[in-house]
C-alpha cells in the first residue's frame, strides 16, 4: 500500500502523551538511552576507525526559517519564532546539491530543518533539481501537511522516496485536507506505486525533548547528560544563512561550525569546530556546553542506517579476519 497511517503506540499512546505527558516523555527518553547505547559507541568506533571521514547519513538543508504550526514542543511554532527571516540563496542551495553530487553522496537527504518545507515556494524545483543530481540518494520530505492538497502531492512525488505527512492534532482525526488525500491515493494507488506516504498521527501539545534548553514545553534542567549523540557523526544541517550548525536542537540558530560561504561542504563537514565537537561528545555530551543539558534522541531512520553500516562493517571485519587466519 502507497499510504499509511501511523499512531505511535495506538489509544493507549495517545492518552500517555495527552494526559501523562512528562511522565510519557520520560519513559521513552530512557527506554531509547537504553537500548541505542551499544549501536551508538559502535558507530563512533567505526567513524573514527576509517581512513577518511565517513559521509554524513543525513543531510538536512532547511530552505526557509518558517513553520506555520503551533506545536509546543518547538520554538518554531508561529506563536514563538525569534529567528530573522531567512530565505537560502538559490545561488548557495544549488551549490550545496552540486558538492552533494560530486561528493558521491547516497544517504537521506531532506530539505526540511525547524520548518514547514511547503512555505518555500521553490520547493518542488528545489525537489527536482536534487533529484537529478542525486538519483542515488533517498529523498524524503516531512511536512505538517497544512497547506497540502492531493495537486502538492502530486507534484513532489517525482522527486521523493517518502512523504511523511506529521497529522499534529488534538482529538487523533486528520485534517480534512490530509483526510482527502489519504482517500485519494487509496483510491488510485498507480499514481503512488513508487513513493512510500506515511502519515503520523501526532499530538498537539506532545512533551518530547528539551532541544538543548530550547522546547518551549521542556525547558532543560540542571541535570548534566553524559550519553553521547550521534548527530555529529551523522547528520549535516544546513541553516538557511549557509552555516553549519549542530542539529535540529539548535533553534535559534547560535552554532557555528562552520559557513558553506567561505568553505566547501566537504571542508565543512571536516572543519576543527566540527573535530573538536566529535572528540568532546564521543564520551558524552557533559563535555559539549551546548549539548550537556539536551536530552534529545537519534531518529529512527537515522539508527537504522547506523545497523546497516554496523552489520556490513561486521561482515567485512569478519572476511578480513577469516583471510588473515588462512
Amino acid at each position: 500500500m502507497p499510504i499509511k497511517v501511523h499512531n505511535f503506540a495506538g489509544v493507549l499512546g495517545w492518552n500517555a502523551r495527552k494526559y501523562l505527558p512528562k511522565l510519557s516523555s520520560a519513559s521513552y527518553l530512557k527506554l531509547q538511552f537504553l537500548s541505542r547505547r551499544k549501536q551508538q559507541e559502535g558507530y563512533i568506533k567505526y567513524f573514527y576507525n576509517q581512513p577518511e571521514t565517513p559521509h554524513p547519513l543525513v543531510v538536512n538543508i532547511e530552505t526557509i526559517n518558517r513553520c506555520n504550526s503551533t506545536c509546543e514542543f518547538c520554538t518554531a511554532n508561529r506563536n514563538a519564532e525569534k529567528r530573522p527571516y531567512k530565505r537560502m540563496e538559490e545561488e548557495l542551495y544549488y551549490s550545496i546539491i552540486d558538492q552533494l553530487r560530486d561528493w558521491n553522496f547516497k544517504g537521506h537527504l531532506t530539505l526540511y530543518g525547524n520548518n514547514e518545507p511547503w512555505l518555500d515556494t521553490r520547493i518542488v524545483e528545489f525537489h527536482k533539481y536534487a533529484r537529478e543530481q542525486l538519483p542515488e540518494a533517498f529523498i524524503f520530505m516531512s511536512t505538517n501537511g497544512l497547506l497540502l492538497d492531493v495537486d502538492k502531492v502530486k507534484s513532489i512525488i517525482p522527486y521523493v522516496d517518502q512523504l511523511i505527512i506529521n497529522n499534529y492534532c488534538l482529538d487523533m482525526k486528520l485534517h480534512d485536507n490530509v483526510q482527502v488525500i489519504y482517500e485519494y491515493v487509496k483510491a488510485h494507488p498507480e499514481e503512488f506505486k513508487d513513493v512510500d506516504i506515511l502519515i503520523q498521527m501526532r499530538y498537539l501539545k506532545e512533551v518530547l525533548t528539551n532541544r538543548a534548553g530550547s522546547a518551549p514545553n521542556k525547558q532543560a534542567t540542571e541535570k548534566v547528560i553524559k550519553e553521547t549523540c550521534l548527530m555529529p557523526y551523522t547528520d549535516m544541517w544546513i541553516m538557511p544563512n549557509g552555516k553549519l550548525g549542530i542539529c535540529c536542537c539548535d533553534n535559534f540558530e547560535v552554532t557555528d561550525l562552520a559557513d558553506l560561504h567561505n568553505v566547501s561542504l566537504k571542508d565543512g563537514w571536516n572543519s576543527e569546530p566540527y573535530k573538536k565537537l566529535r572528540e568532546a561528545i564521543k564520551d558524552g555530551r557533559q563535555n559539549y556546553p551546548f549539548c550537556k543539558h539536551c536530552d534529545f534522541i537519534d531518529a529512527g531512520l537515522r539508527m537504522d542506517a547506523v545497523n546497516d553500516i554496523l552489520k556490513h562493517s561486521d561482515k567485512m571485519h569478519g572476511a578480513r579476519q577469516s583471510l588473515f587466519r588462512k
